[in-house]
């Protein structure tokens, strides 16, 4: 009876991930449903654990957006200093949001900080408005949300992601007992988005920022609204990795969470000129996720740094 009971929950966690998140992912039996670490470089790998397993990333999913906005401003279809008008769709997210409210008007460079410190939904809705709009040749009014979807797997498969599926800018999941697909991928599918962020090197304006003050949000007394980045081992003292001088080594980029996709990370740090991506996915607690981040993060930097 006892082997009939797993049998049929791990082919419900199996029909979850083809149709709806209908059941909690399976986070609590392992320390993480996948993990990967490689040379930021090369791509070479140096260490992997389950990582073509596919998992719900969630927030991670914004990383995404991030590096198709990147893509337009490179274009010079906008620059981080144009202003966004918020839209009635992008204010009906659910947190974690910003504060947008609509008409109001608020910066790319502010929605970038506001989507990767504080991981603000209604911030990565409107910017995937705003690109759909201006790659049309207009100004904003209500962007096509799915024609950026399209355009994030489009990038996904021309990358090499052949595990992922968007199916939003944020990777805000649906409820649960829900028919609607939400974002999957996997921890090496991951590294490759990875890879290709950081390229970019404005990436790390946003992604390695511990805070970040918005100049247009305001609290009920009228004060500035601070955010505080999730990126847990790059702002917490106790967790950092440091080199001899005393410095940061990790400098992005992103986490994400929910409860039946449980807590991922991608990780990436410098060393000696040479960078490390690490990637966890499905942890059961940001706690657990940070400690097998670091761990991963401070070996892959000693392998990556190592005089050969």
């Amino acid at each position: 009876m006892k082997k009939m009971v797993v049998l049929a929950a791990m082919a419900a966690c199996v029909a979850a991930f083809a149709s709806g998140p209908k059941v909690k992912s399976d986070v609590r039996r392992t320390p993480y449903q996948g993990a990967i670490s490689v040379d930021a470089a090369s791509g070479k790998v140096i260490f992997e654990d389950r990582a073509d397993a596919k998992c719900c990333p969630a927030s991670v999913t914004k990383l995404m957006t991030l590096l198709l906005v990147l893509e337009d401003m490179h274009a010079m279809k906008y620059s981080p200093v144009d202003e966004v008008t918020a839209t009635v769709r992008c204010t009906r997210e659910k947190p974690s949001v910003c504060g947008l409210k609509p008409g109001m008007k608020m910066s790319v460079d502010e929605l970038l900080f506001a989507m990767l410190v504080h991981s603000a939904n209604d911030a990565a809705v409107l910017l995937a408005e705003n690109s759909t709009a201006r790659n049309a040749g207009r100004e904003i009014q209500g962007g096509d949300l799915q024609a950026f979807v399209k355009r994030m797997n489009e990038k996904a498969e021309a990358l090499g992601m052949k595990s992922t599926t968007f199916v939003t800018p944020n990777g805000y999941p649906p409820p649960y007992g829900s028919d609607r697909p939400y974002d999957v991928s996997t921890a090496r599918d991951l590294v490759k988005l990875a890879r290709a962020l950081v390229k970019y090197n404005e990436v790390y304006r946003w992604t390695s920022a511990k805070t970040y003050t918005m100049k247009t949000i305001t609290n009920k007394a009228g004060q500035p609204v601070k955010f505080l980045n999730h990126n847990n081992i790059l702002r917490m003292d106790k967790k950092k990795i440091v080199n001899a001088k005393g410095e940061s080594e990790v400098d992005g980029l992103k986490t994400g969470y929910a409860e039946y996709c449980g807590s991922s990370i991608i990780l990436t740090g410098k060393r000696d000129g040479h960078r490390a991506i690490v990637i966890v996915v499905g942890s059961e607690t940001s706690r657990m996720r940070d400690d097998h981040a670091r761990r991963l993060m401070v070996n892959a930097l000693d392998e990556v740094s190592r005089p050969r």
